[in-house]
């Protein structure tokens, strides 16, 4: 994004789009996180250890990306912080 554009506000929320955006991100994530423990479940009750390991592997990869989305949208709402 150039530097001196203005910064673009979501018409809906009055947040910035990067804003909505990690919100978004979070939001999703966090469902697919859910949905990927079904499926973890799902395969350890039929005993597929491979389709075990890669829901495990899917899931912390949806909660290392949740976490930084988190971090990164309460970085930028803390009252006083620069926006970028």
């Amino acid at each position: 994004m150039n530097p001196s554009a203005a910064k673009q506000q979501h018409s809906d929320t009055g947040m910035s789009d990067e804003n909505f955006d990690l919100v978004s991100v979070l939001y999703h994530t966090l469902q697919d996180c859910e949905t990927n423990a079904k499926y973890w479940k799902d395969a350890e009750q039929v005993g597929d250890r491979e389709l075990s390991q890669f829901f495990s592997e899917i899931q912390k990869e949806d909660k290392r990306r949740a976490l930084r989305a988190q971090e990164l949208l309460a970085k930028r709402l803390r009252p006083g912080v620069r926006e970028i």
